[in-house]
């Protein structure tokens, strides 16, 4: 028997200074890190479900939350958008893109390029959190394994894949929940599959 559990990764900007500030002011989970920034002006990338989901979290803390969207209209579903116009402590940037994260021992800034017209500014900040998609860790399985739309492994209610002995567990079949807890309990269900299934097999 084999359990899958590689993971999945963050999407990045890729811009200068995130690698350079990561846990410094650059963040990638809000209920990880969000109680770092409280009173702190904070910005969220992203305009899908999670971007608006961990941005009005954030608002627990934050004094503001700004969310910087490369569109002019979000991707999240409608009743998200309803619940973070309504929120106060929430604004939005539209249309533009970071191009840096600024500062020396921590972020005190981004440099933002409007994608229209083509102009860079600065947005002074305490913190950014990036929310623009997750990425399973399944290339070598693609060959192998049943995966979703999205590139998640395929399992059943016992986390076993299409192939009979082979189970997974955590963020590589999990697009929805995304916590180490709810991660841990598919392990633990996956390796209970596997014991039925060797006791059963021999």
């Amino acid at each position: 028997a084999l359990v899958i559990a590689t993971g999945a990764s963050f999407k990045k900007l890729n811009v200068p200074g995130e690698k350079e500030l990561l846990g410094r002011g650059v963040s990638y989970c809000a209920t990880c890190d969000g109680w770092f920034f409280k009173d702190k002006n904070i910005a969220v990338i992203g305009g899908g479900d999670s971007a608006l989901e961990e941005g009005i979290f954030l608002t627990r803390f934050a004094s503001s939350v700004k969310i910087i969207h490369r569109r002019n209209e979000l991707r999240a579903g409608p009743l998200l958008q309803k619940r973070a116009k309504k929120n106060k402590k929430i604004s939005f940037i539209w249309d533009s893109v970071v191009e840096k994260i600024q500062g020396d021992d921590a972020v005190t800034g981004l440099l933002l390029k409007n994608v229209k017209n083509g102009n860079n500014y600065e947005l002074p900040i305490n913190g950014v959190f990036v929310f623009i998609g997750n990425k399973p860790n399944t290339n070598l399985f693609e060959k192998y394994l049943d995966l979703d739309e999205n590139g998640y492994i395929k399992i059943d209610d016992r986390m076993m894949t299409n192939i009979k002995g082979v189970f997974a567990a955590g963020e590589v079949a999990d697009s929805f929940y995304r916590q180490v807890i709810t991660s841990t309990g598919m392990g633990a269900a996956a390796a209970i599959g596997v014991t039925r299934l060797m006791e059963n097999e021999v």
